[in-house]
């Protein structure tokens, strides 16, 4: 393989990470309204804070079902905004309402105080009693909880315990617990409050990343066994395209996006908004097949083949989501043969952001129903004749991808 038929990206490691594919997400790409989903209602946010040197101002319907990342860069507002909608940012002004039920109209002046909020909330640190056990801290919220909608399936302690593996914790003070430990309580904590609306903020950011593999199984399997809408904060966009079924992206205190994960992280102009966020796409393959020899999984995408390091936890027929990110994708204008990269795939060429105050372009390839991002060098662009509408094949690597994520 030529060099002058392939720009290379920048960093290999850790280009892909796999799950199973949440429910379906809305295809749709706003910051407008929508309509309520057919299996539930509507959070309404409709909120200003402001502060000496920064203002929150939100205006959004967001479906009260699954899960919607609140993403963003720090200082962006999302704090602000989990703050205004638990009842601790006395500043707050506006409306919120869930299912039509007001939590805020400042204009009548109805303000529900945080503990009359039917909201469960866990932070980066956990909060945890330290003076009660595991158990202790379960009791706590399981007797204090909010009563259960008659129409809601109740969530029992035996359930948390049992979802969260918390048994072998019981008996354990906070102090004791490692990091990932004390999430999972505080996540059963959260559950036994027994709320209609769950608020995660960043629960993972203060993890290293043995105890984030160690947790995100749980965070995965939370919407699917208990189906508690959840605001899900973040400014990691791995974390957001495994958990997330759409994303509200935040900026400066304002919405810059609204929509489905897939097409919100195919967003070109997102890059720009968020100082850790790494230029990426979203693909949603089936499994096809498992090969026990060589330890992989193959994957169908639209026709293309693609094969990952075997994902012991997806059958045949079940749906994957990949996380690719831009550096970790390379463009040839001739398929490359032989090659160790297997997973080759072929489109067309629909943009190419060149940045002229830095050495790189942004590359967006169009798969079908999927669109590739890669990041290259500008010179690389110019040596291989990139144009918009030019046939490409994007190289992926399959070492890197991270299947240990979706367990």
């Amino acid at each position: 393989m030529s060099s002058d038929l392939v720009a290379t990206g920048i960093d290999a490691a850790g280009a892909v990470a796999v799950a199973r594919s949440p429910r379906p997400s809305p295809r749709r790409v706003s910051a407008g309204p929508v309509a309520p989903p057919a299996s539930g209602g509507l959070l309404e946010i409709d909120v200003r804070v402001e502060f000496e040197a920064f203002g929150l101002q939100v205006e959004q319907a967001i479906p009260a079902a699954g899960v919607t990342a609140v993403f963003g860069p720090s200082g962006s507002g999302k704090t602000t905004l989990l703050r205004s909608l638990l009842g601790f940012e006395a500043r707050s002004r506006g409306r919120v309402a869930l299912d039509g039920d007001l939590w805020l109209d400042s204009g009548r002046g109805i303000r529900i105080p945080p503990h009359r909020r039917p909201v469960g909330c866990t932070f980066q640190d956990g909060r945890l009693f330290p003076h009660l056990d595991v158990g202790g801290n379960l009791g706590y919220a399981d007797r204090r909880s909010t009563p259960a909608p008659v129409a809601a399936a109740p969530i029992t302690r035996d359930d948390v315990v049992d979802a969260l593996d918390l048994a072998p914790l019981l008996d354990r003070r906070p102090d004791t617990l490692s990091g990932g430990e004390r999430q999972r309580a505080a996540l059963g904590r959260a559950l036994l409050s027994r709320p209609r609306l769950l608020l995660l903020d960043e629960p993972l950011s203060a993890l290293d990343r043995q105890r984030k593999e160690e947790i995100l199984p749980y965070l995965l399997a939370l919407h699917p066994r208990f189906g508690i809408p959840t605001l899900y904060v973040s400014h990691a966009v791995d974390e957001v395209a495994l958990l997330a079924d759409r994303i509200l992206v935040l900026a400066e205190g304002r919405v810059q996006a609204f929509g489905g994960t897939v097409e919100v992280l195919e967003h070109l102009d997102l890059t720009s908004l968020t100082e850790r966020f790494q230029a990426a796409a979203v693909l949603e393959a089936g499994v096809e097949a498992h090969d026990g020899e060589y330890r992989l999984t193959w994957l169908d995408l639209d026709g293309q083949r693609l094969s990952v390091p075997r994902i012991e936890h997806l059958a045949v027929g079940e749906s994957a989501r990949l996380l690719v990110r831009s550096r970790d994708v390379s463009l040839a204008t001739e398929r490359p043969s032989p090659t160790s990269i297997r997973n080759v795939l072929s489109g067309v060429l629909v943009a190419l952001d060149q940045d002229e105050s830095t050495a790189f372009a942004e590359a967006t390839v169009d798969l079908g129903s999927h669109r590739l991002r890669a990041r290259i060098t500008r010179a690389s662009a110019v040596e291989l004749g990139l144009a918009v509408g030019l046939p490409v094949f994007a190289l992926l690597k399959s070492v890197s991808l991270d299947t240990r994520a979706g367990r």
